[in-house]
């Protein structure tokens, strides 16, 4: 009578693992940078968000809102979630021009700045280009 022995072998063993390995070396990268375009996303949506906003108040005011928080409480704008990844800021340099700018944290720190004015002029523009 024969015995037969099924089972993995050592060698076979590592071959899953070394292709398990490679897979992952190649997911986990991707994974990361569509997770960065995600959020840059986001923040572009927010501060577009913003400059909509203010078109909205200066049709009805004659004049562009001096804060962010203005805008929320009357023209409900931003609504993107991107304060765990970006800090803003915002700033109204007079009753026709202002500009507002996300600055990321953490691991979106490779974004930089995302600034856009009145005029909707978008920096950088490569980031935005994305």
């Amino acid at each position: 009578m024969e015995m037969s022995n099924r089972g993995l072998t050592l060698i076979e063993l590592m071959v899953v693992v070394f292709i398990v390995a490679i897979l992952a070396a190649i997911a986990i990268p991707v994974y990361t940078s569509n997770i960065q375009r995600a959020r840059r996303a986001d923040a572009k949506t927010a501060l577009q968000q913003v400059r909509g906003a203010q078109e909205m108040w200066r049709a009805e005011k004659g004049f562009y809102s001096a804060s962010v928080a203005e805008l929320q409480t009357t023209m409900g704008a931003p609504q993107a979630n991107i304060n765990q990844y970006y800090t803003w800021s915002f700033i109204a340099t007079g009753a026709t021009t202002w500009t507002a700018q996300a600055t990321a944290l953490g691991s979106q720190a490779v974004d930089g700045n995302l600034t856009i004015n009145q005029d909707g002029v978008t920096l950088p523009a490569d980031k935005w280009a994305k």
